[in-house]
């Protein structure tokens, strides 16, 4: 018997940033409703959500109050109160991803240890309670000391190269990783549904930001061989499988200079190296998660033309109302499509928006890339 197409369907998403915002215009898609809790009243989805409430995410009682009235909850950040979605799993509500996948990679010491437990190679690493324990482990030096939480875009990281900077690493639970001498940084797209049906997104290319420590650009397919490529797809449906989770996860990945392939960390959500699947792929991570975590067939992944993902930054030095300039001039370059996420305010190295660029000539792709970066700015 034919029924309305999920018309009737109560969904809440926690988190209400441009993660959330472009996850509701898939759902408008799909005749979805769409509830949104966050704790900034100006946050990028207030004016699309269906029914937006301000609280706090990381709040039991305000998880718990938030939906005990929907059918279905979902996340666009992982900072988020797992107690309360376990509670509300119990209480009949439909949570992906399940609680349990989001508690484990919450915590990048947990996450470490799941990937040693189940054979997936990741770089070597010692857990740490502070930074007494830092200062015992000067033999692994070079390293990189991550917090176990709360670290995000390159927040929460700190390169150890000597034994002096030691001094300056954080003291508190974390892990310190071996640094890695990888030649690329590359990042898979995953989406799983109930019955356990999996995709995998063609891989990515990654390029970090000089002083940032986070992505200033992609390009996609990435270029790599036939061989590492497979051992991406591998590795990535190794880690969906074993997790069991339910929804989308972006596995990011190192490519060593002597051909290994490393997990180095995960999302359990929608996903800045999917952005560009919008315009350049036949199914976007958006629409998948939707389809991953309603139980509906997986869309296809494959990418429709080859493109480039470029992140719209606040300008360092630049703090207040967003002002951008060269808007104009990137809507001028043939195959550019603007992506804004409607943060009324900027200040350094806050994500504003995104760039896709699509272009069948790899050359003319990159060429695209370095003008619209030094076109764009963000200032106030």
């Amino acid at each position: 018997m034919n029924k309305p197409f999920y018309q009737d369907l109560k969904l809440g998403i926690l988190g209400g940033g441009q993660l959330g915002r472009m996850l509701i215009q898939s759902c408008v898609d799909f005749n979805i409703n769409t509830s949104i809790l966050d704790a900034d009243p100006s946050s990028p989805c207030k004016e699309f959500a269906s029914e937006f409430i301000l609280g706090d995410p990381t709040n039991y009682d305000d998880v718990i109050n938030f939906g005990k009235n929907l059918d279905l909850i979902t996340i666009e950040v992982e900072n988020v109160n797992t107690e309360a979605l376990s509670k509300l799993q119990k209480m009949g509500k439909k949570v992906f991803p399940q609680p349990e996948v989001i508690k484990l990679i919450q915590d990048k010491r947990s996450q470490k240890q799941f990937y040693k437990k189940h054979g997936i190679p990741t770089a070597e690493f010692v857990l740490l309670e502070n930074k007494e324990d830092l200062k015992k482990h000067i033999n692994f030096l070079p390293a990189v000391q991550k917090l176990g939480m709360a670290g995000y875009d390159g927040r929460g990281v700190f390169k150890i190269a000597t034994k002096e900077a030691i001094e300056k690493g954080f003291d508190a639970p974390s892990l310190l990783e071996k640094l890695i001498d990888f030649e690329k940084e590359i990042s898979v797209i995953t989406a799983r549904n109930e019955s356990g049906d999996i995709v995998v997104y063609p891989v990515v290319e990654l390029v970090f930001h000089p002083e940032y420590n986070l992505v200033e650009y992609l390009f996609a397919p990435a270029k790599i061989s036939k061989e590492i490529e497979q051992k991406a797809f591998d590795i990535a449906r190794k880690v969906v499988e074993k997790l069991e989770i339910v929804g989308l996860l972006a596995v990011e990945m190192f490519v060593t200079k002597t051909g290994e392939v490393l997990v180095n960390e995960v999302a359990p959500r929608p996903h800045n190296s999917g952005h560009q699947t919008i315009k350049a792929n036949y199914t976007s991570q958006f629409e998948q998660h939707l389809r991953a975590i309603l139980n509906l067939p997986l869309g296809s992944p494959a990418i429709a033309k080859q493109s480039a993902m470029v992140n719209i930054l606040g300008e360092e030095g630049y703090s207040g109302i967003a002002i951008y300039e060269g808007i104009e001039e990137v809507l001028r370059i043939e195959g550019a499509y603007i992506h804004l996420y409607g943060k009324k305010f900027t200040k350094p190295k806050r994500k504003m928006g995104h760039i896709t660029i699509i272009d069948d000539n790899f050359e003319q792709l990159l060429q695209k890339v370095e003008k619209i970066n030094a076109t764009i700015k963000v200032i106030a």
